[in-house]
């Protein structure tokens, strides 16, 4: 498949945006949490689960999305987030627990919700998949082409949601597309452990809907099955399930002691980092020089520290506002 100069640069200005992002969270999370490691310490307190690695998951299919498209997504958001548009200034703000965040600073980094572009998340396991059934289910009753995607983990296809909003879109024949993210480990269990099938998208078939596997977090073949999967949901072909072979070179959660795999494993993998590889490929494949791409890398490199900034500086919530906006 040829694909745009366009699209491919914006794959990969926003697979770096990510990494470079997600690498300045570590750092933010980190601060006030040593020598002995506290959860509740630092300016950004809380549980946090960031998605380095993961970068492919996130852009090959939202590079076929548009701004009417919905996409919701669990505890590890924020590759979704960015690569959907969410507003960056605002999503760091509520990271950080301030008054300019999405949500004023109450949701935190499990919780982003941006309306402009269509984007929401949660910490409940497999959650979005029928928030995502049901925006498909609007899609359709309103006439129009959008689509929905609900990206999970691997672990969370084994979950009663999954299985009961696959059946329905099916049965309905809804524009609903889910991406499982298989990096492999559900928290500290690995998916052999926990899951009957070699992989997810071979359950397609139960329900009558096109099932696509993407093989070692390879973001151009992610392009290219997307693009199908988009493009036959937006013409009323009915739902997909994407599963994508990604890794998280994390753990779950920061502070995570990585007890459950072995200590070589996440050096291997950046040998095979898809960042990299997907540099080589413009240059290689499709001549764009490299001064272009270093363009690229700065922008997205401003954009994430100006986004930092304002969260910094922006002003805490006030504590009598804490009961406000509330729907109980």
């Amino acid at each position: 498949m040829v694909i745009s100069v366009d699209h491919l640069t914006w794959m990969y200005e926003t697979m770096y945006k990510i990494r470079y992002y997600e690498d300045k969270m570590a750092e933010a999370y980190a601060e006030g949490k040593n020598p002995v490691f506290n959860i509740g310490a630092g300016p950004v307190p809380g549980e946090m689960h960031l998605a380095t690695g993961q970068e492919p998951a996130a852009v090959g299919i939202c590079v076929h999305l548009k701004k009417e498209d919905t996409v919701t997504s669990p505890h590890r958001p924020h590759h979704h987030a960015i690569a959907k548009g969410v507003d960056l200034n605002r999503m760091t703000a509520e990271i950080f627990g301030k008054v300019t965040g999405l949500g004023k600073g109450k949701g935190g980094h499990m919780h982003l919700f941006d309306p402009d572009v269509k984007f929401s998340c949660g910490g409940i396991v497999g959650a979005g998949i029928p928030h995502a059934l049901g925006a498909a289910l609007a899609a359709k009753k309103k006439g129009t082409d959008w689509v929905a995607v609900a990206f999970i983990g691997e672990g969370a296809a084994n979950q009663g949601a999954f299985h009961e909003s696959l059946n329905m879109a099916a049965l309905w024949n809804l524009p609903l597309i889910v991406v499982i993210e298989n990096n492999q480990y559900g928290i500290s269990v690995p998916k052999s452990a926990s899951t009957s099938v070699p992989s997810n998208d071979i359950r397609a078939v139960a329900y009558g809907m096109k099932g696509y596997y993407v093989k070692d977090n390879d973001p151009i073949e992610m392009y290219d099955v997307s693009k199908e999967a988009v493009e036959r949901a937006r013409k009323g072909e009915g739902p997909s399930i994407i599963e994508i072979e990604t890794y998280r070179y994390l753990g779950h959660f920061q502070g995570d002691p990585e007890l459950y795999r072995d200590k070589n494993e996440v050096t291997l993998l950046r040998e095979k980092d898809p960042i990299i590889r997907m540099r080589q490929f413009l240059i290689t494949e499709y001549g764009i020089e490299e001064q272009r791409l270093i363009e690229l890398e700065n922008k997205a490199k401003q954009e994430v520290e100006s986004a930092y900034q304002f969260a910094r500086e922006s002003d805490d919530p006030n504590p009598e506002d804490a009961l406000n906006d509330l729907f109980v």
